[in-house]
C-alpha cells in the first residue's frame, strides 16, 4: 500500500505539473515551459525522470513554431540564479581560488542543469541530439537563442569527448539497423542501394569505420570510407564503380579516404572527426602493412559559391580573362579544365575568412587536421552535386605522419597551409 501510496503521488506531481503556473497554459510551448520549471524545482529523482520523459514526448509531438517559442522562453527563463550569482560575486576578490570557482558555478545558467536533468532519461542523449539540430535551424532566423545553442554544445563537448567514443569496423556483418543509418548518412557520395552498400562495405579492398558513443550505441556519429589502392587517384568515379576492377589488400600502398560523414547535425561544432581519421590511420597501418600512403578524395563544396560571389564583387584574383571566360559559361557548362585547376587551387590557399582560416569547410577540416594539400583535379566528380559544388574538381589531401603535428600547428597557430609545390604554383596570381 505505501508503494501504491507513493507512486500515486509521484503520477498525481506529473498530472500537474503543467499547472505549475498561476494559470493553465493552453499552448504546447507553454506547457513544455511549465514542465521545465517543474523539473527545475522538483527534487525526487523518480518524479524528474517521469517529467523529463513527459517533456521529450511532448516536445516530439509539437510543431516547428511551437519549438522556436519553447526555446525563446528556454533562453529568456532559465539563466543563471541572479541572486545566487549576485552572493558569488560579492565574495570574490582577485586571489580567491574558492570564491571564483564558486563564482564560476553561480555563473552558469540553468539551461545546463535543465538539458543535464532531462538526460537522465534512458534514450534521452539521441533526443537531445535532435532537438539541438531543430534549435540550429530556428537560431538562424533568431540570434537571441545563440545563447541557448551554446550551453547544449558545451555539454556535448563533455558528453561526446572522444575517451567515451568507440571505434568500430562496419561491414557487411553489422546489424541492418546500422547499414541502413550508413545508407541515411552518407553525406557526400550517395549509396545508391544496398548493392552499393556491400561493395563498399564487403569489398576486400574497401573499408568503413565509425565512432560511436555508448550512449547512442547503434547510431553512428561519424564514418570514413576507405579504398585500398596501388596509386593515388585522380577521380571519383573509379572508386565507386561497380564493375571496378578490384586491388588487392595485401599489395595496396595507398589508402584513400574518399567520403567522410558526419551523421547528426545536431553535433554540429563538436569535433570528432580529426580523432577518427588519426585512429584510423593507426588501425590501416596495423591491419595493413603494406599501406604507405594516406590521402583523402575531398570535394571543394565552396568553389562554384566562391567564384560567383568573386565576379560579381571584382574580386583581383581573377584576370580580365578568366573573368571573360566565366562570364561566358551557360548555367551547364563549366569551366576548361586548366582553369577550373588554377582557381581551385587559388581559392584553397588564398581566399580566407575573418580569422585568417581558409573558406573552404573541407579544406579547414583536414588542413586544421595537418594534412597537405597534395593536387587538384578537374572533371573527377561529374555528379550533379560535384558539378553544382565545383564544376566535378576534387582534391587529394596528405596525411603524411611526419609532418602532420607540423603542419596542424602552423595553420592552428598562423593560419599556414600546407601545399605541394605543384598546387602552391597554380595558386600564384
Amino acid at each position: 500500500m505505501a508503494q501504491q501510496s507513493f507512486l500515486s503521488e509521484i503520477l498525481a506531481r506529473v498530472a500537474g505539473a503543467g499547472r505549475s503556473r498561476t494559470e493553465a497554459p493552453a499552448d504546447v510551448s507553454d506547457r513544455l515551459i511549465s514542465l521545465c520549471h517543474s523539473l527545475i524545482h522538483d527534487r525526487s529523482e523518480a518524479a524528474g525522470l517521469m517529467i523529463s520523459r513527459q517533456i521529450l514526448d511532448l516536445y516530439a509531438a509539437s510543431k516547428s513554431d511551437e519549438r522556436a517559442a519553447f526555446f525563446f522562453a528556454v533562453s529568456q527563463e532559465f539563466g543563471p540564479d541572479e541572486d545566487a550569482l549576485g552572493a558569488a560575486i560579492s565574495l570574490w576578490k582577485p586571489g580567491n581560488i574558492d570564491a571564483a570557482r564558486a563564482l564560476h558555478f553561480a555563473a552558469e545558467p540553468r539551461t545546463q542543469e535543465l538539458i543535464r536533468t532531462i538526460n537522465r532519461v534512458p534514450g534521452a542523449t539521441a533526443e537531445l541530439v535532435a532537438m539541438r539540430a531543430d534549435l540550429l535551424n530556428h537560431a538562424k532566423q533568431n540570434t537571441r537563442l545563440s545563447g541557448l545553442d551554446s550551453d547544449f554544445q558545451h555539454l556535448f563537448a563533455s558528453w561526446f569527448n572522444r575517451g567515451f567514443l568507440e571505434m568500430r569496423q562496419i561491414d557487411w556483418s553489422t546489424p541492418a539497423q546500422i547499414l541502413e543509418k550508413i545508407i541515411t548518412y552518407e553525406a557526400v557520395h550517395e549509396i545508391a542501394d544496398w548493392d552499393d552498400l556491400r561493395q563498399r562495405v564487403g569489398d576486400p579492398d574497401r573499408m568503413l569505420f565509425a565512432f560511436f558513443h555508448p550512449a547512442m550505441p547503434d547510431d553512428p556519429l561519424i564514418f570514413v570510407e576507405v579504398a585500398l589502392l596501388s596509386e593515388i587517384p585522380h577521380a571519383i568515379g573509379p572508386i565507386l564503380a561497380a564493375d571496378r576492377e578490384q586491388t588487392d589488400p595485401e599489395t595496396a600502398t595507398v589508402a584513400t579516404f574518399y567520403s567522410i560523414s558526419n551523421c547528426h547535425a545536431g553535433l554540429r561544432g563538436v569535433s570528432f572527426g580529426n580523432f577518427l581519421i588519426k585512429q584510423v590511420v593507426a588501425e590501416l597501418q596495423k591491419l595493413r602493412p603494406t599501406l604507405k600512403t594516406f590521402v583523402t578524395l575531398s570535394p571543394v563544396p565552396g568553389l562554384r559559391k566562391w567564384v560567383a560571389q568573386s565576379l560579381e564583387s571584382g574580386d583581383t584574383l581573377f584576370s580580365d580573362a578568366d573573368k571573360a571566360a566565366l562570364n561566358s559559361l551557360g548555367e551547364t557548362e563549366r569551366p576548361d579544365d586548366a582553369l577550373a585547376t588554377k582557381l581551385t587551387a587559388r581559392f584553397l590557399t588564398q581566399v580566407k575568412r575573418a580569422p585568417g582560416t581558409v573558406a573552404d569547410p573541407v579544406a579547414h577540416f583536414h588542413l586544421g587536421n595537418g594534412a597537405t594539400l597534395l593536387g587538384v583535379h578537374p572533371s573527377a566528380d561529374l555528379s550533379l552535386r560535384g558539378m553544382s559544388n565545383s564544376w566535378g574538381v576534387m582534391v587529394n589531401y596528405l596525411y603524411d605522419g611526419d609532418k602532420i603535428e607540423q603542419n596542424h600547428k602552423a595553420y592552428s597557430s598562423n593560419y599556414e597551409v600546407s601545399v605541394s609545390p605543384s598546387v602552391a604554383a597554380l595558386g600564384k596570381v
